[in-house]
This record gives structure tokens, C-alpha cells and sequence, in this order.
């Protein structure tokens, strides 16, 4: 069975030879691993590691195409830039991490309709050759192909920041629901473009991050009102067009969940463990409704202990796989503390335990 044929198998829940493989990894971590002389510094990991999916990320949703990023801030550990979407973010120069909020030029309603007037579909968006390319090499190598990029949660806190977008929900409501419209218009027809020119992937790939530790950003109320309606927009398009959808989602989302599988996700991914999340229960729960990716607790694999990988993946792999609908990969992505033999002994022992 090819890659691609086992992860359409298994996001329509059929039975398969074994589970999927799929994992994403620090930029750091590939150099680590470069450096140590175990892979190539420009070597595709997918292919290094037999995963089952090859995703790009084609689309450029900041507001203003035209500005270059400008240096706030600098020392010899962080750099503070404004970007294009007119946010003042700090980034750490020595490892990878999420960046710091520090400004942002959208605070409120009024801001984001001086904003959004060069939000608006264009060529100049779209990534044709790298699309292009990786989708020959999916092809090529008989692997499943992903179109990734944010959905309109993850498209709206880049230009506001997370507290104003949430202070926003609760007293600015129309406001959050006109950028998530605007924002679900702009990836449809920016989709439309590419496929028409270049094909389509067999998936879209959705990050959206609605959570933190034990709670997500919003109420499911919330949820229903201002974004679920742009996330059945979107999706509703992908299925037009025969394609699944994967959402991502770090933090706790437990609560949003029956929301999104009614939006129409087909395959939930990351599955945080350390935000609160707990594979075995989801799948108890909905796992005759939708497939399920990660769950596996990545801190786990810091141990470079064979005997903690072990554990974790004997109690979970023999339950997950049953229904024929899990794709193994951590609650995250993998670190640079993550030995290399580490990872292949996870990928070996995974697929030791999800053979069917």
C-alpha cells in the first residue's frame, strides 16, 4: 500500500496495512542532526524518514505585501521586528520558539478597516513553484500531499494579538466576525487560483491554535458565533472539490471539539497532552466521527529513554489504531533534545505496534 493510498484510507476510516507516519520538527533540530552528520542540511525529512504526507505552505496572508520588515530591537539573543501585518514581535535569534507580543498597530474595530484595504486576493500571494515542486515530489514518491496554512483564527492574532482579539469577542463581536469572513474569502480565492493553475493537493492542512493550557481562548459559544461559521466556509469548499481537511490546534480545544467535527474537519491534529488533552478519551468519543493525528507525548522523547518511549506508545497505539483512523506524531514538534536514534527508535516502535 503507497502513502498516499494509506492516509486517504485512513481519514476515510477503512482499513489499512498499518498506521500513518508523520511528524514536524524544528528548524533547530534539523540542523542539530545536519551538523551531527545524519542527515543532509537540505535533505527533505519526509522522504529521509518514509513519512506518509509531504504539506507545503503556499499562501501569504499579511496584510501588507509591500513592507519590509523593520528592526526594532536587537541584542545578542533577541530581535524585535515590525512586520507586515503592522505587529512589533521578539524573537529569540539562538532557538526556535513562538514569538513575543509585544505591539500591535490593530487594537480595535476602527484600526482593522483602516487595515485590511490591501487584504485582497493577488498573484503576488501565491507560492506557484513552491506548490508546484512539492507536489511533484508527493507525486513522485506515491506520498499524500497537503496544501497547510492558517486558518481564520490563526490569521486574525498575528494582526491584533491575542488579548485584543479575545477582548474583541466579548465586546466587539461584528468586528472578529467581519475578519473572519474577510479572511475565509481571501484563502478560497486565493485556492481557487492555484488549483486552477497548478492542481489540486488531497488535502487542506488547517492550523488554527484555539487553546492553551486546560482551557481554549473562547467558550464554545463564542466559537459558534464568530468562527465557525468562516471554518464551515472554508471547509465546506475543500469538500466541494473532493479534498479532506486536517485542523491543527495546540491547547486545550476539548471543549470546541464537537463544534469543529460539526464544522466538518475531517482529522484532528496535534492533540496536546501537556495543555490537557487526552488521546484515548477522544477517540472514545469520536472516533467513529473523525481520524486523529499526534496525541503522543513528545516529552516523552526527551528522555531519549527507550524504555518511556515505550510505555507511551504500548498504551496508546493498541487502542488509537483500532477503527483505522490514527496517524502517529507527537503533541508537538520534535526539539533539538530529541536524540536522532531517538526519533528513528520512535518511528520503528510505532510502526511495530501499528502493523494491523
Amino acid at each position: 500500500m503507497t502513502s498516499h493510498e494509506r492516509i486517504s484510507r485512513i481519514l476515510d476510516k477503512q482499513p489499512v496495512d498499518r498506521i500513518g507516519i508523520y511528524e514536524h520538527f524544528w528548524s533547530d533540530t534539523h540542523a542539530k542532526w545536519a551538523a551531527q552528520g545524519h542527515i543532509g542540511i537540505d535533505e527533505v525529512l519526509e522522504l529521509h524518514f518514509d513519512h506518509d504526507i509531504i504539506g507545503t505552505v503556499p499562501l501569504d496572508i499579511k496584510l501588507d505585501l509591500d513592507f519590509k520588515d523593520e528592526i526594532v530591537a536587537e541584542t545578542d539573543e533577541t530581535i524585535t521586528i515590525k512586520d507586515g501585518n503592522g505587529a512589533i514581535l521578539k524573537r529569540h535569534k539562538l532557538h526556535d520558539t513562538t514569538p513575543e507580543h509585544v505591539d500591535f498597530t490593530v487594537k480595535e474595530a476602527e484600526d482593522w478597516y483602516k487595515a485590511n484595504k490591501k487584504l485582497f486576493a493577488e498573484d503576488r500571494r501565491i507560492h506557484f513553484e513552491r506548490y508546484r515542486e512539492r507536489r511533484a515530489l508527493a507525486r513522485k514518491h506515491d506520498k499524500y500531499f497537503t496544501l497547510n496554512g492558517a486558518n481564520v483564527f490563526e490569521c486574525i492574532h498575528p494582526v491584533c494579538g491575542h488579548e485584543n482579539m479575545l477582548v474583541g469577542m466579548a465586546l466587539e463581536p461584528e468586528w472578529i466576525k467581519d475578519m473572519a469572513n474577510q479572511y475565509a474569502d481571501l484563502l478560497i480565492d486565493m485556492m481557487k487560483t492555484l488549483f486552477d493553475k497548478e492542481g489540486l493537493p488531497d488535502a487542506l492542512w488547517f492550523y488554527e491554535d484555539m487553546g492553551f493550557k486546560n482551557k481554549p481562548f473562547m467558550s464554545p459559544d463564542m466559537y459558534c458565533e464568530m468562527i465557525q461559521p468562516s471554518h464551515k466556509k472554508t471547509i465546506e469548499f475543500a469538500h466541494s472539490l473532493g479534498l479532506k481537511v486536517i485542523m491543527h490546534s495546540c491547547g486545550y480545544i476539548e471543549p470546541l471539539l464537537p463544534h469543529m467535527i460539526d464544522a466538518g474537519i475531517d482529522c484532528l491534529q496535534v492533540i496536546e497532552i501537556k495543555a490537557g488533552m487526552d488521546l484515548l478519551k477522544l477517540h472514545k468519543l469520536y472516533g467513529d466521527k473523525i481520524a486523529f493525528m499526534g496525541g503522543i507525548d513528545v516529552r516523552k522523547l526527551y528522555t531519549n529513554d527507550k524504555a518511556v518511549i515505550d510505555e507511551e506508545l504500548e498504551s496508546k497505539i493498541p487502542i488509537v489504531m483500532q477503527g483505522n483512523n490514527f496517524i502517529v506524531h507527537s503533541d508537538h514538534s520534535i526539539p533539538n533534545t530529541v536524540d536522532y536514534e531517538t526519533y528513528q527508535y520512535f518511528i520503528k516502535k510505532s510502526l511495530e505496534l501499528g502493523t494491523y
